[in-house]
């Protein structure tokens, strides 16, 4: 029988973090992970553990928040493939549940497949929760206001602020190429991501957007956020400063946001400078919204990841090793999926 391996619970890092800081603001701390471990399922049971190191981090974090200056620290998993480095970083970022309680629910972001993916490329991944959601809790930055009158460029502007606090923790590490950030988000997090690069911060290179966008409603109303247009207006804005290219990956079928609105927003990026490319893959399963997060999807969307990286010329890019990964197969006419399984994609 195979060894088990073992994991930590991203609410118990959580408890060790604020225990280890007695409620101090945290800034780099690593939880040593050393106890209240549990078993992993045998279906998750990969041979990570020999692969990379992985770490739960505090990444300090200040800004002027509703015109009131603070600081805040976020909670971030750090993940470090084998070797001296320096490597290249990726900032993988989490897309939002549309309830509180799912948002809090969330622990730590560990998508470990597609994490591995990064890593089989010579990636350093760093992956925050930010403000409201998981292990980081407080409260929601990223509030938009109602679905009559989202304010979706507040909510990307908020996001920014995470996301660049994690960019600047993560260039301090030894091991990390400064120069070489490239800045990776699913739903929620490709918006906040493309906010954060509009900033121009140090370092960043390029974007990852997968299936971006927020408002959401899949089950209501597929395929039709709420405002699709506060969406178009508030990405015109970011672009208008975005400099590095960012590559927009989406599918025809997204249950969240139909490629009309998809391509209304790149084309509005497009109309204010920035540079990108937009890939529209096929209908993916019952919600293509899903393709970053399922496992079939990963050679879809790593596809489209190496042939738009492959022009940055990272360093530390090496070819991935191949894996097997099954046939995606056909999707019942009119599936029925969880709820909770698809806001976890965010919105």
């Amino acid at each position: 029988m195979a060894r088990d391996r073992v994991a930590v619970s991203g609410s118990w890092a959580a408890r060790v973090l604020k225990g280890f800081w007695g409620g101090r603001k945290a800034v780099g701390a690593v939880a040593v992970i050393a106890a209240a471990i549990a078993p992993v399922s045998a279906q998750e049971a990969l041979p990570f553990e020999t692969e990379f190191t992985e770490q739960v981090v505090r990444v300090p974090a200040r800004g002027i928040v509703d015109g009131v200056a603070q600081e805040w620290s976020l909670v971030a998993t750090l993940y470090r493939p084998q070797g001296a480095g320096p490597f290249p970083l990726v900032v993988l970022n989490h897309g939002s549940p549309g309830a509180r309680w799912e948002r809090e629910a969330m622990g730590r972001y560990r998508p470990l497949p597609q994490i591995r993916e990064f890593l089989k490329r010579g990636f350093v991944v760093i992956a925050p929760m930010r403000r409201g959601y998981g292990d980081t809790g407080g409260e929601w930055a990223e509030r938009y206001g109602t679905c009559v009158a989202p304010d979706y460029y507040r909510a990307a502007r908020e996001g920014a602020k995470d996301v660049n606090a994690t960019v600047a923790y993560a260039q301090s590490l030894p091991y990390v190429r400064r120069d070489q950030v490239l800045l990776v988000g699913q739903s929620a997090g490709g918006i906040a991501a493309m906010a954060a690069a509009s900033e121009n911060p140090s370092g960043v290179v390029a974007v990852v957007n997968l299936s971006g966008g927020r408002g959401g409603r899949p089950y209501t109303h597929p395929g039709d956020p709420c405002v699709a247009a506060n969406m178009t207006e508030a990405i015109g804005k970011l672009a208008r400063t975005i400099r590095v290219p960012v590559l927009w990956h989406y599918s025809e079928n997204d249950q969240f946001f139909a490629p009309r609105h998809v391509k209304a927003w790149f084309q509005a990026f497009r109309d204010a400078g920035a540079p990108g490319k937009l890939v529209m893959q096929p209908p993916f399963q019952w919600d293509g919204h899903g393709i970053f997060g399922a496992e079939r999807g990963l050679p879809i969307w790593t596809t489209a990841f190496d042939s738009f990286v492959k022009e940055l010329r990272f360093a530390a890019m090496k070819p991935p090793a191949m894996i097997p990964v099954s046939d995606q197969g056909t999707a019942p006419a009119h599936p029925a999926p969880t709820p909770a399984a698809v806001s976890a994609s965010g919105t």
